[in-house]
């Protein structure tokens, strides 16, 4: 609500922007011309209501645009509105010469890209914010094949990495009560475990379940992120029990444990800006306050990098593989294994030590090689349990192998859990987890 009056009074601002540019350049109406040409007269325009016009004209142009029309765009934005290397030079020979508060000023203002103020300039106009957030979210889609674009990337990573900092963020739970165009867009942005419809969105706002998002003043009405939370005793090890349309509920008095059981970013435009670690133990904090009868908070995670790791070590010649795993490894390509007993049982222990194996290696720079490991650990979180079959689906079977990971957010150890991971790449497991692999 709040976030529309203020689009009410931009776009007021930007009607008597529109007239007075109307009145200075009556041969031609701003919102008309060219992108290039908008883009130049919104960089040096001075007056606010002409420059909420300019950006709002600049915002409607770029919405109208087809696929081949915004790569255009964002090639004359690499091209055209990147630093000047000459007075870059410049500046910085006058801060090797004299350095001072001033040189340094003129360095700096050398060294910002044109583009970054001009994506400043557009956030002026109404739905200026979303509508970067969509130039972003465009333009991750065309760097696969277009490079030089990374340049446009990285300022808008730069810029939305400060108008989203966890200071502006909001975090809001969200119920059955909840406004109806916010519960189907909780639907439609979950893609951990996609929900078939509002009875299963119901139940998973039953009274011994839990949603927090978290809001941006800028979108008031758009989710950035949200996690789902099943109340229970004890910790979770598979997950269709707590998705089933129906069953019991717990009176929240008798959990013990909350179990995050689903995590979603929302906006296709914001990847890479993480407020995910801020959300987690905020909603620790809020539930601890609520329900002080909770002692355990862990997640019940998917593993989304195992099945490609597994393929990675049947391709490599240079890898040890037990005949017992490359049995096991086999299996999975069969269709409803985990259904016969007897072949689940043999693969069981194989792949859970493979599992295992896969969570606790590191790549480039101490990182985990899952990126949901790589998540959690970040955070803080320790490795705390693998669940054999935890997740049946088809996409948990053909991610995970069925696997689940439980890891856990021990409030007396998060920050040396995450120093641990961050500085020294130092993954904090369990002694269950370790003992895998012996």
């Amino acid at each position: 609500m709040r976030a529309s009056r203020l689009n009410q009074v931009l776009h007021s601002v930007a009607d008597a922007g529109r007239e007075l540019l109307r009145r200075g350049a009556p041969a031609a109406r701003p919102h008309r011309q060219s992108p290039h040409t908008l883009c130049e007269a919104l960089l040096s325009t001075r007056g606010e209501a002409s420059g909420t016009a300019l950006a709002r004209d600049v915002a409607d142009a770029y919405r109208a645009m087809n696929h081949a029309e915004k790569r255009a765009f964002f090639s004359m934005l690499a091209a055209d509105y990147g630093p000047d290397p000459t007075a870059i030079h410049a500046a910085g020979e006058a801060y090797r010469s004299a350095p001072g508060f001033e040189t340094l000023m003129e360095l700096s203002a050398a060294i910002e890209p044109p583009r970054q103020k001009l994506f400043r300039r557009i956030n002026m106009a109404p739905e200026g914010t979303a509508t970067i957030v969509a130039m972003r979210k465009d333009l991750l889609e065309l760097l696969p094949d277009d490079p030089p674009l990374r340049a446009v990337d990285a300022d808008l990573v730069h810029l939305l990495a400060s108008w989203f900092n966890r200071g502006f963020l909001r975090l809001r739970q969200i119920d059955w009560e909840s406004p109806a165009a916010l519960l189907q867009k909780i639907m439609a942005y979950e893609s951990v475990h996609a929900m078939a419809g509002w009875d299963e969105l119901r139940r998973r706002l039953a009274g011994d379940r839990r949603c927090f998002a978290f809001f941006h003043p800028a979108l008031a009405d758009e989710p950035l992120i949200f996690v789902e939370v099943a109340l229970t005793r004890g910790m979770a090890s598979v997950v269709q029990p707590l998705l089933a349309d129906g069953g019991d509920v717990l009176d929240p008095r008798e959990a013990d444990t909350a179990v995050f059981y689903a995590i979603n970013n929302c906006q296709a435009g914001l990847v890479g800006i993480s407020f995910g670690n801020f959300l987690i133990k905020q909603v620790v904090v809020e539930l601890a306050y609520e329900l002080p009868n909770l002692k355990t908070f862990a997640t019940l995670s998917p593993i989304p990098g195992f099945r490609a790791w597994l393929a990675s070590l049947d391709k490599s010649a240079n890898t040890a593989v037990s005949t017992n795993e490359t049995e096991a490894m086999e299996r999975l390509s069969t269709p409803g294994w985990h259904r016969d007993e007897e072949v689940a049982g043999r693969m069981r222990e194989p792949l859970t030590r493979l599992c295992a194996r896969y969570l606790l290696e590191t790549g480039p720079g101490g990182r985990s090689l899952d990126p949901v490991a790589r998540f959690h650990l970040r955070n803080g979180a320790r490795l705390e349990r693998i669940n054999w079959l935890g997740d049946v689906s088809a996409k948990g079977l053909s991610e995970s192998a069925g696997l689940l990971v439980n890891y856990l957010y021990d409030p007396r150890t998060i920050e040396r859990n995450h120093e641990g991971y961050v500085k020294e790449g130092g993954i904090a497991a369990s002694p269950e987890i370790r003992r895998l692999l012996r």
